[in-house]
């Protein structure tokens, strides 16, 4: 039985997607310094500082809830690309006013960087 294309990996066109899964997990459950990195990995963010950033700027956290909520119920779709550039890549929700929430627009990384270093924070973040 052949599979399609589909099924595998561009960087690897040996083993298909499930293949590679399992023995990836396989390879997890038996290496105990795998599963620490991945712990350590995952963990950037301690509970304490998003506590403390969240009590710092919690319109900022509002409006940023606000957005993730909005696209993950289907209330707010990301476009195809940033709305300064033609960029597609790594879009990002921006706020001009922290306290309206619901106004916003998508900006890639690069633009979104660019309007900070340009115009200092956001209105409003605490």
């Amino acid at each position: 039985m052949s599979k399609e294309a589909t099924a595998f990996y561009v960087s690897n066109r040996t083993q298909c997607k499930e293949c590679v899964k399992s023995r990836v997990r396989e390879h997890r459950k038996n290496n105990d310094s795998v599963r620490e990195y991945d712990r350590k990995r995952g963990a950037r963010q301690s509970s304490s500082y998003l506590k403390e950033y969240r009590t710092k700027y919690p319109k900022k956290y509002k409006a940023h809830n606000h957005v993730n909520n909005g696209v993950r119920d289907g209330k707010y779709l990301k476009p195809a690309k940033c709305s300064l550039c033609p960029s597609k890549l790594q879009l990002e929700a921006h706020h001009d006013d922290y306290d309206k929430p619901q106004v916003f627009r998508w900006l890639c990384s690069r633009c979104h960087a660019i309007w900070h270093a340009m115009n200092g924070e956001a209105l409003n973040p605490i």
